[in-house]
């Protein structure tokens, strides 16, 4: 009885790699080990008795066809769970079009309305400011004084700052070296679907993903101007 050879495995891995792109049919997995039971069986039957096969040379294939069949059920159990997960996420999101969230932000799309956010600080500051800088290097520092740790909300208001519509780039300078990061609430006004997973056209700071969302509901935040 012939044995498994290498290439038989190594196309056999290749099987598996290419169900993870596709979908997987176990039932040709299934159809593979009936086959391969019944022409152990037959072969069994009609061997030399004198010349009987070595045992284990019938259990190690087997145990590889198994193998092989293992594989192949948990590669589409993975891809069942991921197509489950992507489509969770996406109802997710879109079931927060009209709805305030509060999202890791690098930039602001500036129009006429007030943006609101907060700095989350992990250490005291004597003086914290957020930078804004436009797509001309512009920058515009507001200076947010002293703060505690803690969550240290603001509201930049373009008109009375004096800022054109556009996006800015926006980070925070603190003298106590940290580098916080910035999370600006808003509505979300559409959820598009792409390749990478749902995104969300947020008030105040454009389009984001999903992951990047950092707290849903409404939050009370402090005017700046």
């Amino acid at each position: 009885m012939a044995t498994v050879s290498n290439d038989t495995q190594q196309s056999a891995v290749y099987g598996i790699d290419e169900a993870v792109k596709q979908s997987v049919n176990v039932s040709d997995a299934t159809q593979l080990e009936n086959n391969f039971l019944t022409l152990m069986v037959a072969q069994i039957q009609n061997q030399d008795p004198t010349k009987p096969v070595d045992s284990t040379e019938f259990l190690n294939q087997f145990a590889a066809m198994s193998q092989v069949k293992s594989l192949e059920n948990m590669a589409s159990m993975s891809k069942s769970n991921l197509v489950l997960l992507d489509n969770l996420q996406t109802l997710t999101a879109a079931g927060l079009v009209g709805q305030e969230v509060k999202v890791a932000a690098e930039q602001l799309e500036l129009g006429k309305d007030k943006v609101n956010g907060e700095i989350n600080l992990e250490h005291a500051a004597g003086k914290l400011s957020l930078v804004l800088t436009d797509s001309n290097g512009v920058k515009k520092e507001i200076s947010l004084g002293s703060q505690e740790p803690g969550r240290v909300p603001f509201a930049v208001d373009p008109v009375a700052l004096g800022l054109a519509p556009g996006s800015y780039k926006v980070e925070v300078k603190s003298d106590s070296g940290e580098y916080p990061k910035v999370e600006v609430a808003g509505r979300v006004n559409q959820v598009r679907v792409s390749a990478e997973g749902p995104v969300l056209d947020v008030a105040g700071v454009g389009s984001v993903p999903f992951y990047t969302i950092t707290e849903f509901g409404q939050t009370q935040t402090a005017g700046l101007l």
